[in-house]
């Protein structure tokens, strides 16, 4: 601290002296000359004495003595040599930052949406997902395939499209499977083939298609208690023509919406023995929509004629369904009725309910329904025939219940069908469906083996002359792991309780079919399938007793059909994007069970083959 006050008192003093001189040497030059020519010896001592006296005074008072502004009145001579002192540098002992940490503002940039605020709690109809296209194979809309197998087993099939003409679709296919068992005559063909075409219209959408069905078999069927030592089974074939016409409105998502909709449907069938069947069908229904509310009519007009040898039927039915359905976000419910009236064989007036409740227990995953409904069903020889190709030539009726008519088509009445259930989602990909229903089922049809036919393996049918209760569940189950893995499953259990039969002939309790498919990998696929059926009854032909206090009794025996289990599989490798080679095999534990009374099922058999894209 002392050291710099010492600094500053001599800097200052350098200044005065430094100035001081430099305003003497500044002065006229004419002073200069007259004092060192006049008295040179004197000069010296008045330039020491005229800068003592002048420091003593102001800068103001010797400017107005000397009359001289510029500086001071006499001349200044410094003798002494001026030698400047600095202080030491004060040096900086810090390394420059030279790290850039301006922090970087990157330029915002924003555009307002010119949109609308909308709820989106309600529900809304779904727009429908553009299917993505293959990436796997080329675009076909053609395909056949071709097979062969150890049964004498011969397969094929063929399908063509137009292809993907948004206004127009015009297709057919056609499709043929025949083979032979073990047992003499143990053969079966089906041929079938269809066309149709439909337009789509600004407005409608109208579809066509005819159609043409044949089966053949044989009735090969005997008692292997006690087999024939020769027998000449009988042939049975069924034709089938069919055809039919929809116009249908096209949906549009508009509110307050309009639709409708007409169909006429109808067939012709016979078998080998000259008994026919034809049938029209024309149905269609209105639909207004306001707001959540759908009010609607369905209507049809069910006509058909039954015509053998023994007998010739009309059996007729006019439906008229009105209905009223209300949708809210988390329930649905439909409510209407169901009126039937019959006319040609029968003339009977029917009411039925028909209403369902849905309701979501967990929103998007759990539904819980209910339904109650009736109606009459009717019976058909085409049906009949499908369900059990065996059916004898003029259908007897093989119980003689009084008060029944017997007219081998009688039509059954559903009088009251009870179901309630859950279906939704567990997981993604988890799909299922559990019913438990109670159905309540007048003169229900059910098909007997009639001892008294043709080499004794033909079928009637019976009614159970009152009404039966049907109790049962029945579920389905289908898990998609992923894309390579694919598991479903449908179960049916049932009790009957019959009216005036023992039991409900050949029908089972208990029925299972399950299957998975697997696509290990682009080419190669393989699927398999079980079906678990039941045991059934048959009965041989009732046997009437005298009693001896009087009067008869009326016995039979029952005929019991074991359960049997079908596995069968499936495998198909796509060598390139054209052809691929598949392979089928049934009955792979080789059980040959009793489809029905006295008729085995086919055995082991497997065959294979070819198919292309074109």
């Amino acid at each position: 601290m002392i050291r710099s006050r010492y600094i500053y008192a001599l800097l200052t003093l350098v200044i005065v002296f430094y100035f001081a001189p430099a305003n003497a040497q500044n002065k006229p030059t004419k002073n200069k000359k007259a004092t060192t020519t006049k008295k040179p010896a004197e000069k010296q001592k008045t330039a020491k004495t005229s800068a003592a006296q002048d420091t003593t005074k102001k800068g103001g008072q010797g400017q107005a003595k000397n009359q001289n502004p510029g500086g001071l009145s006499e001349e200044v001579v410094v003798t002494t040599a001026y030698k400047p002192v600095l202080a030491d540098a004060v040096k900086i002992r810090r390394n420059p930052d030279l790290e850039d940490k301006t922090p970087f503002k990157a330029p915002l940039t924003y555009f307002p949406l010119d949109k609308r605020l909308e709820r989106n709690t309600d529900i809304h109809q779904l727009a429908a997902m553009q299917m993505p296209k293959e990436q796997d194979s080329v675009p076909s809309n053609n395909y056949a395939r071709i097979g062969v197998g150890n049964m004498k087993t011969t397969f094929g099939e063929v399908y063509i499209n137009n292809g993907q003409d948004p206004n127009m679709q015009v297709g057919g296919y056609a499709r043929h499977f025949a083979q032979s068992g073990s047992i003499p005559k143990q053969n079966e063909s089906r041929d079938e083939a269809n066309i149709f075409i439909k337009g789509i219209l600004d407005d409608n959408d109208v579809t066509a298609r005819i159609g043409y069905n044949r089966r053949g078999t044989y009735f090969y069927g005997f008692d292997p208690s006690a087999p024939p030592k020769a027998y000449s089974p009988l042939a049975q074939h069924f034709n089938t023509i069919s055809g039919g016409v929809e116009l249908t409105k096209k949906f549009k998502d508009e509110e307050n919406a309009f639709t409708y909709a007409a169909k006429i449907d109808g067939y012709v069938w016979d078998n080998a023995f000259a008994t026919k069947e034809n049938n029209i069908v024309l149905s269609g229904f209105i639909n207004q929509t306001v707001k959540q509310f759908y009010a609607g009519l369905g209507a049809s007009l069910d006509m058909s004629s039954q015509k053998d040898s023994a007998y010739s039927i009309n059996n007729n039915l006019v439906r008229l369904n009105p209905y009223l359905k209300f949708q809210g976000d988390n329930y649905k419910i439909d409510a209407g009725l169901n009126l039937v009236r019959g006319f040609g064989a029968t003339t009977k007036a029917y009411i039925f309910p028909a209403a369902r409740l849905e309701f979501q227990v967990i929103p998007k995953y759990v539904r819980l329904f209910a339904e109650v409904k009736g109606d009459v069903n009717k019976t058909s020889l085409r049906d009949l025939s499908e369900e059990n190709p065996f059916l004898e030539n003029n259908l007897q009726v093989m119980n003689g219940v009084a008060g029944l008519d017997h007219s081998p088509i009688q039509n059954s009445v559903d009088r009251l069908d009870l179901a309630a259930g859950l279906k939704g989602t567990v997981a993604p990909g988890v799909g299922f469906k559990f019913t438990v229903f109670r159905n309540r089922v007048k003169n229900m049809p059910l098909l007997l083996l009639d001892s008294s036919s043709y080499n004794h393996n033909q079928f009637g049918i019976v009614y159970d002359n009152g009404t039966a209760t049907v109790t049962g569940l029945n579920g389905e189950l289908d898990v998609k792991v992923s894309d390579a893995v694919n598991v479903f499953g449908k179960f049916e259990v049932k009790s009957y309780t019959m009216a005036s039969e023992a039991e409900p002939w050949n029908l089972p309790k208990f029925k299972l079919t399950a299957g998975t498919q697997l696509h290990i990998t682009k080419q190669l696929s393989i699927s398999g399938t079980l079906l678990f059926r039941g045991s059934t009854f048959d009965r041989t032909s009732p046997v009437t007793v005298t009693n001896p206090g009087g009067g008869t009794t009326t016995t039979f025996n029952l005929i019991p059909i074991s359960s049997f289990a079908d596995l069968s599989g499936g495998v198909e490798y796509k060598i390139n994007n054209t052809f691929s080679i598949f392979g089928q095999v049934n009955n792979i534990l080789n059980s040959n069970p009793q489809i029905w009374r006295n008729y085995q099922a086919y055995g082991f058999n497997i065959f294979g083959g070819v198919g292309a894209h074109f």
